[in-house]
């Protein structure tokens, strides 16, 4: 088998979140109930100082250096304290386990593990035990009033009043009257208004037209008799087709 495959099944890779200040807790409590496996504990650093507050003194405890060293180096259940500096680490980590592997996790290292998994392929299975629980934040608005739970009564009551409130006929409105002479004045108001006739009113000073309106005559010579309407020249068909030879 390579170096680099994990043995375990993906039912016996675990997580369990705990807080940091629980972790050794909770790994003497780990350690005391599986003590018929071969357990290793890895983790990133202070390997002595961890195995010094182990209530099993004769559990093994080395740092991820030693344990990328050491090729042939193999447990039946590994216990990873804490999140290694980077998602292979942990991938070898892993890969020394034949049985078992378990890592505690606190809830600032949750964002690391998704490096992990995305390695992996697949999703580590969590399971929160009992009094390891991560700290409840406090809500933005625990000021604020609760409120009262209602029992399966006062829910009835309720939708009781709603539906009646529904069913109720609602009063009915009269419409205004609509006022035609205030239309009427609208309409006028905005009616084409009739041009009135446009009057020659003699020359001025320079000999040009003058109108009571507007004119599109541009002719100084104007005086006042009405202009023929232009016609286009008729043209014979027959005579403008070529006579045959």
């Amino acid at each position: 088998m390579p170096a680099d495959t994990i043995a375990i099944k993906p039912n016996n890779h675990r997580i369990y979140p705990c807080p940091d200040d629980k972790k050794t807790e909770l790994l003497n409590k780990i350690i005391e109930e599986n003590t018929n496996e071969d357990i290793l504990v890895v983790c990133a650093s202070n390997a002595q100082a961890l195995k010094e507050e182990l209530n099993n003194k004769e559990t093994s405890v080395i740092e991820d250096k030693e344990l990328v060293k050491n090729k042939d180096l193999t447990c039946g259940f590994l216990i990873s304290y804490d999140m290694p500096i980077k998602a292979i680490v942990y991938m070898a980590r892993v890969t020394k386990a034949t049985h078992k592997a378990v890592m505690l996790l606190d809830e600032s290292e949750q964002k690391a593990l998704h490096a992990i998994e995305t390695l992996l392929g697949r999703a580590i299975k969590q399971e929160i035990l009992p009094g390891f629980e991560y700290p409840q934040k406090e809500s933005k608005n625990s000021d604020e009033p609760k409120r009262k739970k209602l029992s399966k009564d006062e829910i009835k009551e309720v939708a009781k009043k709603r539906y009646e409130n529904s069913t109720q006929e609602k009063p009915k409105f009269d419409k205004p009257k609509r006022d035609f002479t205030k239309d009427a004045e609208k309409d006028d108001k905005w009616a084409k208004k009739k041009k009135a006739p446009n009057k020659f009113l003699g020359k001025d000073e320079n000999g040009k037209a003058k109108f009571s309106g507007k004119s599109g005559e541009r002719n100084h010579r104007y005086d006042g008799t009405p202009r023929e309407k232009l016609t286009g020249k008729k043209i014979s068909i027959k005579a403008r087709k070529p006579k045959e030879t």
